[in-house]
Protein backbone atom coordinates (compact mmCIF):
# COMPACT_ATOMS: atom_id res chain seq x y z
CA UNK A 1 0.00 0.00 0.00
CA UNK A 2 1.08 3.29 -0.78
CA UNK A 3 -0.26 6.84 0.49
CA UNK A 4 -2.08 8.02 -2.42
CA UNK A 5 -4.23 4.57 -1.86
CA UNK A 6 -5.25 6.21 1.56
CA UNK A 7 -8.83 8.03 1.57
CA UNK A 8 -8.08 11.83 3.01
CA UNK A 9 -11.14 13.26 3.64
CA UNK A 10 -11.09 16.74 3.00
CA UNK A 11 -6.50 16.30 2.84
CA UNK A 12 -6.95 14.56 6.13
CA UNK A 13 -6.50 10.86 7.61
CA UNK A 14 -7.30 10.04 11.15
CA UNK A 15 -4.19 9.03 12.93
CA UNK A 16 -4.64 6.82 16.20
CA UNK A 17 -0.95 6.88 18.69
CA UNK A 18 -1.07 3.46 20.85
CA UNK A 19 1.57 2.49 23.17
CA UNK A 20 3.77 0.11 21.30
CA UNK A 21 4.38 -2.57 24.00
CA UNK A 22 1.45 -2.06 26.45
CA UNK A 23 -1.25 -1.36 23.64
CA UNK A 24 -2.91 1.90 25.66
CA UNK A 25 -4.09 4.66 23.32
CA UNK A 26 -2.90 7.57 23.46
CA UNK A 27 -4.02 10.39 21.50
CA UNK A 28 -5.94 10.66 17.69
CA UNK A 29 -5.34 13.06 16.03
CA UNK A 30 -4.96 14.25 12.17
CA UNK A 31 -2.45 13.55 9.43
CA UNK A 32 -2.34 15.64 6.13
CA UNK A 33 0.01 13.57 3.45
CA UNK A 34 3.03 15.88 4.27
CA UNK A 35 2.56 14.53 7.87
CA UNK A 36 2.18 10.80 7.06
CA UNK A 37 5.20 11.21 4.27
CA UNK A 38 7.53 13.11 7.21
CA UNK A 39 6.30 10.10 9.93
CA UNK A 40 7.40 7.36 7.32
CA UNK A 41 11.19 9.19 6.79
CA UNK A 42 11.75 10.55 9.99
CA UNK A 43 10.26 7.71 12.61
CA UNK A 44 8.87 10.84 14.41
CA UNK A 45 5.64 11.80 15.00
CA UNK A 46 4.44 14.14 12.64
CA UNK A 47 0.78 15.68 12.40
CA UNK A 48 -1.86 18.42 11.07
CA UNK A 49 -3.00 20.62 13.63
CA UNK A 50 -6.67 21.86 12.39
CA UNK A 51 -6.94 24.30 14.72
CA UNK A 52 -3.56 26.01 14.22
CA UNK A 53 -3.71 25.25 10.11
CA UNK A 54 -0.08 23.86 9.99
CA UNK A 55 1.98 21.06 10.14
CA UNK A 56 3.52 20.30 13.45
CA UNK A 57 6.00 17.56 15.13
CA UNK A 58 4.79 15.80 18.02
CA UNK A 59 7.36 17.39 21.11
CA UNK A 60 8.38 19.96 19.25
CA UNK A 61 7.35 22.56 22.57
CA UNK A 62 7.23 20.18 24.61
CA UNK A 63 10.29 17.32 23.70
CA UNK A 64 7.56 14.65 24.72
CA UNK A 65 7.99 13.15 21.26
CA UNK A 66 6.61 10.11 19.27
CA UNK A 67 9.17 7.38 18.25
CA UNK A 68 7.75 5.46 15.30
CA UNK A 69 7.85 1.81 15.90
CA UNK A 70 5.14 0.75 12.92
CA UNK A 71 2.48 2.11 10.90
CA UNK A 72 -0.64 0.21 10.18
CA UNK A 73 -3.87 0.84 7.84
CA UNK A 74 -7.41 -0.09 8.53
CA UNK A 75 -9.54 -2.06 6.23
CA UNK A 76 -11.16 0.99 5.08
CA UNK A 77 -7.74 2.60 4.11
CA UNK A 78 -9.35 5.75 5.87
CA UNK A 79 -7.16 5.80 9.11
CA UNK A 80 -3.96 5.17 10.28
CA UNK A 81 -2.82 3.63 13.49
CA UNK A 82 0.58 4.47 15.28
CA UNK A 83 2.52 2.06 17.66
CA UNK A 84 4.58 4.37 18.97
CA UNK A 85 7.53 4.89 21.93
CA UNK A 86 6.45 8.11 24.11
CA UNK A 87 8.88 10.19 25.53
CA UNK A 88 6.73 11.58 28.35
CA UNK A 89 3.07 12.71 28.27
CA UNK A 90 1.14 12.39 24.74
CA UNK A 91 -1.42 15.23 26.04
CA UNK A 92 -1.02 18.36 26.16
CA UNK A 93 -2.84 18.51 29.61
CA UNK A 94 -0.28 16.77 31.06
CA UNK A 95 -1.49 12.84 31.19
CA UNK A 96 0.17 10.02 29.26
CA UNK A 97 -2.57 9.39 27.04
CA UNK A 98 -5.44 12.41 26.11
CA UNK A 99 -7.98 9.63 27.47
CA UNK A 100 -7.58 10.49 30.75
CA UNK A 101 -10.72 10.51 32.26
CA UNK A 102 -14.43 8.72 32.27
CA UNK A 103 -17.30 9.67 30.86
CA UNK A 104 -18.93 10.72 34.11
CA UNK A 105 -15.32 12.97 34.70
CA UNK A 106 -13.31 10.89 37.11
CA UNK A 107 -9.60 11.24 36.23
CA UNK A 108 -8.05 7.98 36.08
CA UNK A 109 -5.34 8.80 34.12
CA UNK A 110 -1.17 9.23 35.29
CA UNK A 111 -0.29 13.30 35.28
CA UNK A 112 2.87 13.40 34.44
CA UNK A 113 3.66 17.24 34.04
CA UNK A 114 2.22 21.05 34.26
CA UNK A 115 1.32 22.26 31.15
CA UNK A 116 1.81 25.70 32.20
CA UNK A 117 5.85 24.57 32.83
CA UNK A 118 6.21 23.44 29.70
CA UNK A 119 4.29 25.55 27.17
CA UNK A 120 5.78 28.71 27.35
CA UNK A 121 4.07 31.27 25.04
Amino acid sequence: MDIKDLKFDDGLITAIAQDHKTGEVLMVAFMDKEALQKTIETKRGYYWSRSRRKLWKKGESSGHEQIIHDILIDCDADAVLLKVEQIGGACHTGYRSCFYRTIEGDVIGEKLFEPDNVYKK
